[in-house]
């Protein structure tokens, strides 16, 4: 089992974005497979929720780490079953390694703070160093490349329906596509979601 702990970063002094974020993560979620138990506030600024489906979390922690907002802590392992309704209620080794690693993301300075706990020895860190590594590629990326990227998500089609959309030319789509890293991002996405799976084989 997947749980991610998700606390706002430098939240002192600033407004609470956690309503935001919890419509936010329905509106992601609500066609997306895996979702054991939704995402809801735990305590101060934080969330919490609980995933079974590797290449759904994948994806979520991506999302939360292109806000820029969030510190993000994933445990993998066993959780007491049944589970309840609430996260702040369950509990399990998944939970306390998701406590534990966003304590760490939180401690980071890197430009993605996301800590991955659990798994076989080793497995943890491969998969937070790719994590990492995805996230400071699509923090480098140009408005124009995220433009491109989300709209092939949107339109769920070809570079042509991504240019029709945008009113550019396919080759205009295809070089803001290249220079983003997309084909490469997209290539490493379900390899990370792989180690990922295992983990919690």
């Amino acid at each position: 089992m997947f749980v991610l702990t998700v606390d706002q970063r430098g939240s002192t002094g600033q407004p609470d974005r956690v309503p935001e974020l919890l419509q936010h993560l329905r509106a992601l979620l609500a066609d997306r497979p895996g979702v054991v138990v939704g995402f809801d506030r735990t305590v101060g600024d934080e969330v919490q929720g609980v995933l079974d489906d590797p290449a759904t979390v994948v994806d979520l922690v991506l999302d939360l780490l292109r806000d820029g907002g969030w510190s993000v802590g994933l445990g993998v392992g066993p959780v007491d079953e049944p589970l309840p309704r609430a996260s702040r209620e369950a509990s399990g080794e998944a939970f306390v390694r998701a406590r534990d690693a966003v304590e760490q993301a939180k401690s980071r300075a890197a430009t993605a703070p996301v800590a991955v706990r659990g798994g076989p020895p080793g497995r943890s860190e491969e998969v937070e160093a790719l994590l990492r590594l995805l996230a400071a590629v699509a923090a480098r990326r140009t408005e124009p490349g995220w433009e491109a990227v989300d709209a092939l998500a949107d339109v769920g089609g070809t570079q042509k329906d991504v240019a029709r959309r945008l009113g550019v030319t396919e080759q205009a789509v295809s070089q803001r596509l290249r220079s983003a890293l997309w084909p490469e991002e997209t290539a490493v996405r379900p390899v990370v979601a792989r180690l990922l799976g295992e983990s919690d084989a």
